[in-house]
């Protein structure tokens, strides 16, 4: 019997990297992306191409648009051969991406969200929480005169435009889950994860860094229903109904509550705070959560949790470096909100399939990790055809593990010009409450 569910298993493994991205672009997903469509009834390019090739260009190499694109068609008329041909110029390939529009995208990436949590369900929690990291990053755009009046620059004098992507990354299997993009001088990436709660799934937590402290934030997440792990710092002030100083104090429940929301008359976050040790590192990370069962979210899972936050920023560098996204290559505003938004999809994709293909992990063991260049290299070998391969596409970027030895030593960091050394941030303030704010907190009243 167990030999037979293990065929059946490699039965169903994609022998090519269409049939892989198959198991997310499936029928269902595209009968939800053509019910948020209202294009044209005979458009020369259909949505199935129109989008299979969008999202292949971000796997192609080449130094321009049109090469990726050359390469991308080509690849799809060899997989789809009953379909319907597309267009053979690129000129009209992006006439027909600047009239897509951008809620067919969204409709897209959606849907590619309930597949995701069909296909990952065994490995989708880690204990009682699906950890997902938030971060965000800057994307430069080319210095076209429609760019900079539209999106502007990041305050400095010579900047390029840029625009700012605030991506949910689950941490265990590093890909994606959503994102939201905005300008990149005026966006707020607290904003954006606020707007992101409504499709996280249940029992999710969100672990984050000290850019999202914030009293709107935490509240907005626990009235959402949301579990966070968020690093604190000197900004924010906590009280406490002990009298424990700082130096001594490892974990507790305490009360977040600015002046300016004491004055308002708003309510205290209550929850927990710690103070995670680290033995490689002085410095000691403070983190405040909404779960305050110890046995629900232990002190060092809390720790793990966070540590595995750093997965969020391997993502930006697989998402800006290994596939060359940190400058888009969209030269008007319509383009360039759609090559930000296909080539997240691809990216996610592409994450997915790679985690899909590795191994479980042991019980108790660190999480099997995918090397994202080594599946990108695989679906360019599939996307040239220069060779015909006797293993499944599946079995060949199971292959692509990332490295997971023991370093003992911190890895050697180039110096950039523009790169600011890290300074981490300062311990949080915590005071004792008065008299006066715990009767406001019992009678539901506020301060004075």
């Amino acid at each position: 019997m167990a030999n037979a569910r293990k065929r059946a298993r490699q039965r169903r493994r994609a022998k090519s990297l269409i049939g892989s991205v198959r198991e997310f672009f499936t029928p269902e997903v595209f009968k939800q992306v053509r019910n948020a469509s209202k294009r044209r009834k005979c458009p020369r390019w259909d949505l199935h191409p129109l989008l299979y090739i969008l999202v292949l260009t971000t796997y192609c190499c080449g130094d321009s648009l049109p090469e990726k694109f050359e390469a991308a068609r080509m690849f799809y008329v060899a997989s789809c051969p009953k379909r319907k041909r597309p267009g053979e110029r690129f000129s009209g390939f992006e006439k027909a991406i600047a009239k897509l529009p951008i809620p067919i995208l969204r409709a897209l990436a959606a849907a590619i969200r309930g597949r995701i949590e069909v296909i990952f369900g065994d490995r989708w929690k880690v204990g009682n929480f699906i950890p997902f990291g938030c971060d965000g990053t800057r994307q430069e755009c080319p210095r076209t005169e429609e760019l900079e009046q539209r999106l502007g620059t990041f305050g400095k004098e010579g900047s390029p435009p840029m625009i700012w992507n605030t991506s949910i990354v689950h941490l265990t299997l590093g890909f994606p889950f959503c994102w939201r993009l905005g300008k990149g001088g005026k966006a707020s990436e607290r904003s954006h994860l606020i707007d992101m709660l409504r499709w996280l799934p249940a029992s999710a937590l969100i672990v984050a860094d000290a850019g999202y402290v914030g009293y709107d934030v935490a509240a907005t997440m626990i009235l959402a229903n949301v579990c966070f792990l968020i690093r604190m710092s000197s900004n924010a002030t906590f009280y406490s109904e002990t009298d424990e100083p700082l130096d001594e104090f490892r974990e507790g429940i305490v009360y977040y509550w600015p002046k300016t929301q004491q004055n308002e008359g708003k309510p205290p976050i209550r929850g927990r705070l710690m103070r995670i040790h680290s033995s490689r590192h002085k410095v000691d990370v403070w983190l405040f959560t909404n779960v305050e069962d110890p046995k629900q979210l232990s002190w060092e899972t809390a720790g793990t949790y966070y540590r595995w936050r750093w997965e969020n920023e391997g993502f930006f560098r697989t998402y800006k470096r290994t596939l060359k996204k940190v400058v888009l290559m969209s030269r008007t505003v319509r383009l360039v909100h759609r090559e930000a938004e296909a080539s997240m999809i691809a990216t996610q994709l592409l994450l997915c399939q790679g985690a899909l293909a590795m191994p479980a992990s042991r019980k108790g063991g660190l999480p099997v990790m995918c090397s994202p260049r080594g599946v990108l290299l695989e679906a360019r070998r599939d996307i040239a055809g220069r060779s015909k391969h006797s293993k499944p596409f599946a079995e060949r970027i199971s292959h692509a593990q990332r490295d997971d030895r023991l370093r003992i030593t911190p890895k050697q960091k180039r110096e950039w010009p523009r790169r600011k050394d890290h300074k981490p941030p300062h311990p949080p303030i915590l005071l004792r409450m008065t008299g006066q704010q715990k009767a406001a907190i019992r009678n539901d009243l506020p301060a004075a």
